[in-house]
């Protein structure tokens, strides 16, 4: 792969990342500090991002795969995102907002496979040279969060209080009218299959592989997937939220500890999967849950608050080790015929039907435990996902049986 090459697929996955963490990890702080809106309202905007991931195998399949360059598609998707963002800036009203953040995580959630099609199509030895680019999505992400916190100081609590937080959406609006004029002098990505070619709803949907539920552990596994990310959605819908009610200060730009922990945790990876095995590592990563979870109930920001940022540091571990883990694991019990199609199951079940039930948890359960003057009970509400990454943690020790996986790194 030529050096301009690289450089372009870097700089491409940096600010699609950039785009998703400069609003997604404040939203749950700005529905409720600027547009007053209720832990169920709150849900419901989380709860877009799972319907973006439902409907985005049909832009990809019947589109992307079909018509157009990859790399066109994705920069109109980010333009037209640009003026939805813009307009989310404008937003005064949770139900207008609504109906925007909708529009906008449809047209985003593609863009996630996109920019993978792009990055792929330009490479000889994806397996070695993918990683390099991608870690770029992670720096960018990390780049939003620390803007946020320590450049512009939106998260501040007089910031908020004086609405600035909203400013989240005009800087995400402006990266994403960057990205959607420069996906067009990106590399060109035609289309795999013919115009012509017969449309196959069964693949596009990945239920070729359903096949793979004949195998008990992989049934197991998909089980276990689709449970685990409830409690993930609580990270996703709660922890700015919580850390903010907390009074930590810079909680946005602390959150990147996450991020930066993925970049480690993924380096760390190759070696724990082959030493431990598939099951060991899926355990410690539903582990890694419980004991994030349980340090945020039992925790606090005075001082420097370690036991929060301790629990913001597991992410790399309750992120990489379960799922990309879960990534090599699916893609070993495919086989080349079904490998696609299996990828596109797990992400359906996982980021589509697992989190979409998760927001809806989370939402019932913070409402539950809100007081009257605004505060939430959070060492209560915590301990739910602690308690049922925990339940899950049992059942897949029990059920699952060691195998050996080939991973080939």
């Amino acid at each position: 792969m030529k050096n301009k090459v690289r450089v372009q697929l870097c700089l491409m996955m940096f600010l699609e990342f950039f785009i998703w963490g400069a609003w997604f990890v404040t939203l749950g702080t700005f529905l409720g500090n600027n547009l007053k809106a209720t832990d169920g309202e709150i849900a419901l905007a989380f709860s877009t991002q799972s319907w973006g991931a439902i409907i985005a195998p049909f832009v990809i399949g019947i589109i992307a795969d079909r018509y157009f360059n990859a790399e066109r598609i994705l920069g109109i998707l980010h333009l037209l995102g640009a003026v939805l963002m813009y307009f989310m800036y404008e937003s005064t009203e949770f139900s207008g907002f609504y109906i925007l953040v909708l529009g906008y995580m449809i047209l985003y959630m593609p863009t996630l496979a996109l920019v993978n099609s792009v990055s792929f199509n330009q490479m000889k030895n994806p397996a070695k040279e993918f990683s390099m680019v991608r870690v770029f999505g992670t720096l960018g992400w990390i780049t939003a969060g620390l803007s946020i916190s320590y450049v512009f100081y939106w998260d501040h609590g007089t910031n908020i209080d004086q609405g600035l937080l909203k400013n989240t959406f005009l800087m995400t609006a402006i990266a994403s009218l960057i990205l959607g004029v420069f996906s067009f002098m990106l590399p060109k990505t035609p289309p795999r299959a013919a115009k012509s070619e017969k449309f196959n709803i069964k693949e596009i949907l990945g239920l070729d592989s359903l096949r793979l539920f004949k195998d008990r552990n992989f049934s197991i596994f998909f089980i276990s997937s689709v449970l685990i990310c409830i409690p993930l959605a609580f990270y996703y819908q709660n922890a700015n939220p919580f850390l903010v009610e907390m009074g930590m200060e810079n909680p946005t730009g602390k959150m990147t500890i996450g991020q930066g922990s993925e970049i480690l945790f993924m380096l760390l990876l190759p070696y724990f999967f082959t030493k431990f095995g598939f099951k060991k590592t899926i355990l410690v990563a539903m582990a890694a849950w419980v004991v994030r979870y349980v340090l945020f109930a039992f925790g606090d920001a005075e001082g420097l608050g370690v036991s929060l940022l301790l629990g913001i540091a597991l992410h790399g571990i309750c992120y990489d080790f379960f799922f990309v883990s879960g990534q090599i694991y699916t893609d070993s019990k495919a086989g080349e015929k079904f490998k696609s199609s299996a990828q596109g199951l797990i992400t359906l079940a996982t980021y589509g039907v697992g989190m979409l039930i998760g927001f809806w948890i989370a939402g019932k359960i913070s409402t539950a435990y809100l007081l009257n003057d605004g505060k939430h009970v959070w060492e209560t509400i915590w301990l739910y996902p602690a308690g049922f990454a925990l339940v899950v943690f049992v059942l897949f020790a029990i059920f699952f049986k060691t195998e050996k996986i080939d991973y080939r790194s």
